[in-house]
């Protein structure tokens, strides 16, 4: 089983919404829009090659662009076991907060 750090989470979670070749600058929007967190692009990428490593994400070059002067996006997606280790730790988070909204209050 992987255990996966909060800023990990947010990742995978950021992919499972975005879909599969999406690139750092859509996922960071998105963690950003959906947190407030501000996240700089050396920490988005350097977690995506940890995953990555771990087996949950895959990248893979894009296609060249003449807006990018030539240059390619590195683009990923989420692998099977990846999708398993977000699900598992939805899971888990999901039945520890089951009742206890009453608790913590609207916010």
């Amino acid at each position: 089983m992987h255990r996966l750090g909060t800023f990990e989470q947010l990742l995978l979670l950021a992919l499972v919404r975005l879909g599969d070749d999406t690139y750092g600058v859509p996922i960071r929007t998105e963690i950003e829009a959906r947190t407030g967190r501000l996240v700089s692009p050396g920490a988005i990428h350097t977690a995506l090659d940890r995953l990555e490593q771990r087996g949950l994400v895959r990248s893979a070059l894009g296609e060249p662009s003449a807006a990018r002067g030539g240059k390619r996006k590195r683009l990923y997606r989420l692998t099977a076991s990846g999708s398993r280790a977000i699900a598992n730790v939805h899971g888990q988070m999901a039945e520890m907060a089951r009742g206890l909204k009453p608790r913590l209050g609207t916010p």
